[in-house]
C-alpha cells in the first residue's frame, strides 16, 4: 500500500496512490510504504529518483548502519515502533530515508516510511495531525512528531502493565493462593514483564534516533528543543520501566513463595502422617514375632481386637497431640 500525505490549510491530507500517474498530482511531505510490492518501489525510484534499500527492514542488519547519512544528502533512519497487542506484543522495523540537500531529485523535502504492517503511532499522528492545524510544517516534523508519537504511546503501555500488575498484586497479597491461582498470576506477570522489557528497548531505541537527528544539525532551534523534550520524556519513562521490573520481582517472589507454603504443607501432612503410624508400626513388628505373649494368652480369642484397639489408640492419641498444637492446619 502507497499513501502519500500533503499539507492542506495546516493539516495533513492522505491520499492512496493506486498509479504511477497519480504521483505528479500532489506535493506531498511525507510517502508512506506499508509492504510495498516491487511495482509500488518502481514508482517510487522512477518519480521520485530514489531507491529503496533491499535490506532497509531486516532485523539483523548491523547497528551502525541503522542511522547514516549518504553523500547525495540522503538521511536514513532505521527505528523500531512497538505494537502493544494484547495477544503478540511486539516492535516493527521501520525505515525512513529523507532527501534534505539534492534539490535535482522530487524527493527533496519528502520523508519516506517503509514497514510491514500498520504501526499503531502511525495511525495516532495521521489522526492529531488531520485535527489539528499547524501541528505539521515540513517532512522533519513528520519524523520528530512519530518519535514523540511513539513515546507517548509507550508511556501509554506502561501505565496498562501497572494496572495489570495492580490486579494481580491484589489476587497475591490476598493470602490463600492456590497452585492455579499462583501458576495463573505467574504467567500474568510473565506477559507483562515480557511487553516491560520490549518497552525499555524500544524508548532506547528512540532515544538513539532522536539524538541522531539532533547531532545532523537537521533541525531548527524550535524542533531542537522538541527533540530535547522527547529525551527528556523518554529518561522518565526509563525510570518507569525500571520501577515496573522492580515491582515484577517482587510479585514473582511473592507468587512463587505461596507456591513454597503450598507445598510444605502437604509435605508436613505426609511428615505427620508418617509419624503418627510408627506406633502401629511398631507394636505391628511386635505382636508379628513368632514369640508367645502371656497377654494374649490370657486374653484368648480377644487377643487380636485387643491388639487392633492397641495400634488403633496409638496412632488416634499422636494425631489428637498434633491437632492440639495446630500442626495439621
Amino acid at each position: 500500500m502507497l499513501n502519500i500525505f500533503t499539507l492542506a490549510n495546516g493539516r495533513l491530507v492522505q491520499e492512496e496512490i493506486e498509479a504511477l500517474e497519480e504521483l505528479s498530482k500532489f506535493q506531498p511531505i511525507w510517502v508512506d510504504l506499508e509492504s510495498p510490492t516491487l511495482e509500488e518501489k518502481r514508482w517510487i525510484k522512477q518519480y521520485y529518483g530514489l531507491s529503496i534499500p533491499e535490506d532497509a527492514m531486516d532485523e539483523d542488519i548491523e547497528e551502525s548502519a541503522r542511522f547514516y547519512e549518504e553523500d547525495n544528502g540522503e538521511l536514513h533512519v532505521r527505528s523500531d515502533f512497538l505494537i502493544d497487542d494484547d495477544e503478540n506484543p511486539r516492535t516493527v522495523r521501520v525505515a525512513f530515508i529523507l532527501n534534505q540537500h539534492n534539490a535535482e531529485l522530487r524527493s527533496r523535502g519528502v520523508l519516506f516510511s517503509i514497514h510491514d504492517e500498520d504501526v499503531p503511532v502511525f495511525r495516532l499522528l495521521r489522526m492529531r495531525a488531520r485535527r489539528a492545524p499547524g501541528l505539521i510544517e515540513d517532512a522533519k516534523e513528520v519524523l520528530l512528531k512519530l518519535f514523540d508519537a511513539d513515546a507517548e504511546y509507550s508511556a501509554d503501555s506502561l501505565e496498562n502493565i501497572y494496572d495489570e500488575l495492580e490486579v494481580a498484586g491484589k489476587k497475591v497479597l490476598e493470602g490463600n493462593v492456590s497452585d492455579e491461582l499462583a501458576g495463573e498470576v505467574l504467567g500474568a506477570i510473565a506477559r507483562q514483564e515480557d511487553l516491560n522489557g520490549r518497552i525499555r528497548r524500544n524508548v532506547m531505541d528512540t532515544r538513539r534516533a532522536v539524538s541522531f537527528m539532533m547531532r545532523s544539525r537537521m533541525l531548527n532551534a524550535e524542533q531542537f528543543e522538541e527533540a530535547r523534550q522527547i529525551l527528556r520524556d523518554i529518561e522518565s519513562l526509563d525510570n518507569h520501566t525500571a520501577f515496573l521490573f522492580d515491582k515484577i520481582n517482587f510479585l514473582m517472589d511473592a507468587t512463587v513463595g505461596f507456591i513454597n507454603i503450598n507445598q510444605n504443607k502437604t509435605i508436613k501432612i505426609f511428615s505427620v502422617a508418617s509419624v503418627a503410624l510408627l506406633p502401629p508400626t511398631l507394636i505391628a513388628s511386635i505382636y508379628g514375632m513368632n514369640l508367645q505373649f502371656p497377654e494374649l494368652h490370657f486374653l484368648g480369642s480377644a487377643g487380636y481386637p485387643y491388639v487392633l484397639g492397641l495400634m488403633a489408640a496409638s496412632a488416634l492419641v499422636p494425631m489428637w497431640y498434633f491437632r492440639r498444637r495446630g500442626w495439621l492446619k
